[in-house]
């Protein structure tokens, strides 16, 4: 039920942030470093919240910090009776980046709290039903949240949408707060039999960020970062691994920033159309994932990987071309499809190429890589379109995740040992 209603706030007040911001007059700048800022804290606050963690009850600190994080989702319906729409903006970075730092504290605890609540022969069949759960209120609520956007003047209509969101988060706590470790010790989460939970409450990011941020809690056990940092595992395979994957989430998030300035200020899409597409690629990705055991089972975690990639090119490739309402729905379902692949892939890629009796200084690694390129790609996309325009913007990180698949697929496979004859 906690991710049911997650579905909830994920669908309205997530899934609209950037839209608000940029219908009240958001720089190119300022949705960019709307998009970086939880990277940024994320990356500054994850050690420091994996030890204070281990100090405390694991349901108390969980509960505790999403009770924190998701107050701040009540301020948002505030925001437009309370400032113009310039300052509107800015207190919603501000808010964004001070409500990572409990934010951050509830991503790492929420995968500990799950491994010491759900006996291990039940683990996989409970992140089924949530990421049925989760796709299945996201399409809902993005269904009303449309009819709610169309029908309601365009400050107040917000309002409604920011307090349906905090409506979710606040159920999705009183929910969590029923969680409790068994009794009996369990087993931890077992990184190579990767459950794919689609959700990582606290990570205050939309369908793009799901999945991505793997292993925070073994590098929060790990010490600290001159201890988790390790030169030497980058001495092997893994920097190419590593140069790899921080190509393709730069590539990934080139282009995120600009979907909400291209569409609303270019394609002038509606918000109910918006919606709409949201609704239709959660249904995409749930319908995608179905089928990721029996592709990744026959091409691999490697190439399900690099074909998810090349997948996702097309996402803004075809939004630089939209010219009805229907090919954004066409674009969502793609986009969808894409992610059901690469995002479902991307954490058994990884730690198919990592040891398992010494994953923190990867993850540590590869996590750093992770922020740096939603950082920089986020920063460096809007700085695109304000040179070259939107649309070509879009071009750009299309050609940039394609060239991120093809790379993938070239050098991201394992490499096959040397015979020698004779």
């Amino acid at each position: 039920m906690d991710i049911m209603w997650y579905g909830v706030l994920s669908g309205s007040s997530i899934a609209f942030t950037a839209v608000f911001a940029t219908r009240q007059g958001a720089s190119t700048f300022q949705i960019g470093l709307l998009s970086a800022t939880p990277a940024i804290m994320t990356l500054m606050m994850a050690l420091p919240a994996g030890a204070w963690m281990q100090k405390h009850s694991l349901n108390h600190v969980v509960f505790g910090s999403a009770v924190v994080y998701r107050l701040f989702y009540l301020l948002w319906v505030f925001l437009p009776v309370l400032f113009a729409p310039a300052q509107q903006v800015w207190w919603l970075i501000i808010l964004t980046f001070l409500m990572s730092v409990p934010g951050t504290a509830l991503a790492i605890g929420f995968n500990g709290l799950f491994a010491s609540a759900v006996p291990p022969e039940w683990r996989p069949h409970v992140a089924g039903i949530r990421n049925a759960l989760l796709a299945i209120s996201s399409v809902v609520v993005s269904f009303v949240i449309g009819w709610v956007l169309e029908t309601m003047p365009f400050v107040q209509g917000y309002q409604v949408v920011f307090g349906i969101g905090f409506l979710g988060a606040l159920m999705s706590t009183v929910h969590l707060w029923f969680v409790r470790p068994l009794s009996e010790p369990t087993p931890p989460l077992n990184l190579r039999q990767r459950l794919n939970d689609w959700a990582q409450p606290g990570l205050q990011r939309t369908w793009s960020g799901l999945r991505l941020t793997i292993g925070l809690r073994t590098i929060g056990r790990a010490g600290g970062w001159r201890k988790t940092l390790q030169t030497n595992v980058l001495s092997g395979r893994f920097r190419t691994v590593l140069l790899l994957l921080f190509l393709l989430h730069l590539a990934q998030y080139t282009a995120i920033p600009v979907f909400p300035l291209y569409t609303v200020n270019e394609l002038q899409l509606s918000d109910q159309v918006l919606s709409w597409g949201n609704m239709f690629f959660y249904a995409a990705l749930f319908f995608g994932s179905t089928q990721l055991a029996r592709i990744s089972g026959r091409l691999g975690n490697h190439r399900t990987l690099a074909a998810g990639v090349a997948l996702m090119s097309l996402y803004p490739l075809i939004m630089a071309f939209i010219t009805t309402h229907e090919m954004y729905y066409v674009t969502s379902v793609v986009g969808g499809l894409a992610w059901s692949l690469a995002g479902g892939a991307i954490a058994n890629y990884l730690l198919d190429e990592i040891p398992e009796d010494n994953r923190a200084p990867y993850l540590a690694w590869y996590n750093l890589a992770l922020h740096a390129a939603i950082l920089l790609g986020s920063l460096i996309g809007p700085l695109i379109g304000n040179i070259v325009g939107l649309g070509e913007a879009l071009l750009v990180g299309a050609i940039l995740r394609m060239l991120a698949g093809l790379f993938l697929w070239r050098w991201g496979g394992a490499r096959p040992p040397i015979s020698i004859a004779g």
